[in-house]
């Protein structure tokens, strides 16, 4: 058959990327990891200081919390609102590393330091405060330069209906989890829950901590007047904080059930798992 007469050739086709995580997303992911990590156990140990929530402006003993964790004739309890829970042994009132009992809102094992320091834990704690800030910022920068962050979490029309939202949903708590091309992108439910925590609950744990700086209440103070007051930026601060914990133990929770090897090594290495590629 002459060379006119040869059927063409189909072009090949397109290769997934190698690549499953930019190297600017791997660096945030353990920056970012190590640094709420260390942001939540100082942060307990300032919440150790004074152990109350409360909204508006100000806050002392006398004034009603509306969560409280202490201790009463050694009991520990937790109260929110007009509901107290006995909390013995784990919060208020617990066993020290010493074998002695201790009175402090939170344990020794969950923070630093682990002996009571105020003015030590501020240190730790805004030391990586500015860890954090800068490394979101730099990863929002690259993202945005790169298209990472309008490649991965933008939400199509298609994805937005409520019977593909529900599919997913139905997924997850079957615990089928994608397959070939399907994981290496990320489903609505993750696209949701990133968004909400990268353009939302990170930059209002800056904000939030932001406004309880007396610096800042000089220089910004209209930043008190969006949150209502240093106490309930305070409040909304560790409200946040523990919305995170929930958010990573299911990230944790989902990745074990998913296959924690390989995908602790595609967030190390950038590729994908091999039975993903």
């Amino acid at each position: 058959m002459s060379e006119a007469h040869k059927p063409a050739m189909p072009p090949p086709a397109k290769q997934p990327s190698a690549i499953r995580h930019p190297l600017t997303v791997r660096l945030w992911h353990w920056a970012n990891a190590a640094a709420l990590m260390i942001l939540l156990m100082s942060g307990l140990m300032i919440f150790n200081a004074h152990p109350r929530l409360y909204w508006g402006e100000y806050g002392a003993h006398d004034d009603p919390a509306w969560f409280e964790i202490g201790d009463d004739q050694g009991r520990g309890f937790i109260q929110i609102g007009d509901r107290r829970l006995d909390s013995t042994g784990i919060l208020g009132v617990y066993e020290g590393a010493d074998g002695t009992l201790k009175t402090h809102a939170f344990p020794y094992w969950a923070t630093i330091p682990s002996e009571y320091s105020l003015a030590d834990a501020r240190l730790w704690h805004l030391a990586f405060a500015w860890i954090f800030s800068l490394a979101l910022m730099l990863y929002l920068i690259a993202g945005l330069l790169k298209g990472h962050i309008r490649d991965s979490l933008h939400i199509t029309r298609q994805e937005w209906r409520p019977a593909h939202i529900w599919q997913d949903i139905k997924d997850h708590l079957r615990l089928r989890f994608a397959k070939g091309d399907e994981a290496g992108h990320y489903n609505i439910l993750q696209k949701f829950s990133y968004i909400a925590v990268i353009f939302l609950m990170l930059p209002m744990m800056i904000f939030t901590g932001l406004a309880m700086s007396p610096a800042m209440n000089a220089a910004w103070p209209w930043l008190i007047d969006i949150f209502g007051g240093r106490q309930s930026a305070r409040s909304l601060h560790f409200l946040i904080a523990f919305s995170l914990i929930g958010f990573f133990a299911v990230h944790m929770v989902m990745v074990l059930l998913a296959g924690p090897v390989k995908h602790i090594r595609a967030m190390v290495t950038g590729r994908p798992p091999r039975n993903d590629a």
